[in-house]
């Protein structure tokens, strides 16, 4: 046995000499590389980038506003409570947020309305405007709509002229966090908050 398995080896080494790429050394990569981002993972990001492909960002219409109450008042209820200032922008968002120089985006998939975001007009000397009232519905969930959302909507900000913007937030959404932070959203103090479910403010220099 010893000496088949010495055999072996030496059978193998040769294979390994006359091929032009090394298998062990390849087996080793691979192993090294999965641990760092595991095959399931690589194929749900490979997923989530084919979907969002078919994503589309287009300016808010009339024939949206149902849909951007309706993803708002989903992702609030489901976590908080709906507030007095959630109903001001939600109810009326021509007065509360297009009229004063703000904008609204949303998310098309399919032709559907699965994801909305707000910009909204600050009347504060350090800030432009303020990314709010975004919300993506649970069945589009992991096509990068809020990643694409958010780009869209510091887009549409830099050509209104604004340097800085500004969010409020709660922690417990801890992958909306995740996605200001990739965004380039950095984490400020001491503003005035409407909202009794704010916990944190961050601010993205354009």
């Amino acid at each position: 046995m010893k000496q088949q398995l010495e055999d072996i080896d030496v059978a193998v080494e040769e294979i390994i000499a006359e091929s032009k790429h090394n298998l062990w050394a390849a087996l080793e990569e691979w192993e090294f590389l999965l641990e760092q981002k595991s095959l399931i993972k690589r194929v749900s990001q490979q997923k989530k980038k084919r979907e969002s492909k078919d994503v589309q960002i287009v300016d808010y219409e009339p024939k949206y506003q149902e849909a951007f109450r309706a993803l708002n008042v989903e992702w609030i209820s489901a976590y908080f409570e709906m507030e007095e200032a959630d109903y001001k922008a939600l109810d009326n968002p021509d007065d509360y947020i297009l009229k004063k120089g703000g904008k609204i985006l949303v998310a098309l998939y399919e032709n559907e309305p699965v994801g909305v975001c707000a910009l909204i007009k600050m009347n504060n000397s350090e800030y432009d405007f303020e990314m709010a009232k975004m919300a993506v519905s649970p069945k589009a969930q992991g096509k990068s709509i809020g990643w694409l959302l958010g780009k869209a909507i510091a887009e549409k900000a830099k050509e209104l002229g604004a340097k800085k913007i500004y969010l409020e937030s709660n922690t417990i959404l801890k992958p909306a966090i995740n996605l200001y932070y990739k965004l380039g959203f950095e984490k400020v103090f001491g503003l005035e908050t409407p909202y009794k479910r704010c916990n944190i403010q961050m601010e993205l220099v354009l």
